[in-house]
């Protein structure tokens, strides 16, 4: 029988790349407020509502993935618009992160984003003549970015205090729905690029890790790579088998 990994916000781009590339291994269960183009088994939620949340995860579930975002404008200089983000990017990751505790399940993949540090990054380009990697001070340019590292924080304190509760970080680089367009399109692609394939192995060595907490950069092996992926490679085994010259190519 397949392991069941539920996807909160799952109807999404990578949702989707994660759906596809994933539902021969496991029984995947898509959570969200939009109806995804293609699941098996999906579930209407608003992830803002906690007990509708725990109410609509499977409780046989043995991973959420968290993929949830939403995007706003002047939200550090419009309240309303500050309360949108930090709902979803904060309080709501703290509801998942709660709801893997009160229903017993033992991971949680967090999908964090390469904006906890993109003060150190411009264009796709290290400013700090190395790559970024999760020892630098995170140091953001944004809402979105400090809502992010907030939430991975809450997950660490979390996976120390819970016995038996694994929380994978991943600031994941910039992946889109049509990459073989996008990388001829936009240059910095050439260097932030996590490719379709590398999306799906690096979530899935995510799912399978015995780490009880962890932070990486997921970002494919372009060349001239803004972020390291050695601690991924190390710690997770991550091996990227498609960059964005690989796709530029095609």
């Amino acid at each position: 029988m397949k392991k069941k990994v539920t996807i909160i916000g799952g109807a999404g781009t990578i949702g989707t790349i994660l759906y596809k590339g994933l539902r021969d291994k496991y029984h995947i269960v898509i959570l969200d407020k939009n109806v995804p183009e293609h699941s098996d088994e999906f579930v209407e939620v608003d992830a803002t509502n906690f007990n509708m949340l725990l109410e609509s995860i499977p409780k046989d579930s043995e991973a959420l993935i968290n993929l949830l975002t939403i995007k706003t404008e002047n939200d550090l200089n419009n309240v309303q618009e500050f309360h949108k983000m930090t709902n979803i990017h904060f309080i709501s990751s703290f509801y998942v992160l709660h709801a893997a505790i009160t229903l017993g399940i033992p991971k949680v993949v967090y999908a964090s984003s390469n904006h906890t540090t993109d003060y150190y990054e411009k264009n796709g380009f290290s400013s700090l003549g190395r790559e970024i990697n999760t020892n630098d001070f995170p140091s953001s340019r944004g809402l979105y970015g400090v809502l992010k590292f907030a939430s991975e924080n809450i997950g660490q304190i979390l996976a120390l205090q819970t016995n038996n509760l694994s929380i994978i970080n991943l600031r994941i680089g910039s992946v889109h729905p049509d990459e073989e367009k996008a990388v001829k399109e936009d240059e910095r692609l050439l260097r932030t690029l996590l490719s379709h394939e590398d999306t799906v192995q690096l979530f899935e060595i995510a799912l399978q890790s015995s780490v009880r907490f962890g932070t990486y950069y997921g970002v494919s092996d372009n060349p001239g790579k803004p972020w390291s992926t050695e601690s991924a490679m190390r710690e997770l085994g991550f091996i990227s088998k498609v960059n964005s010259t690989d796709i530029e190519k095609c």
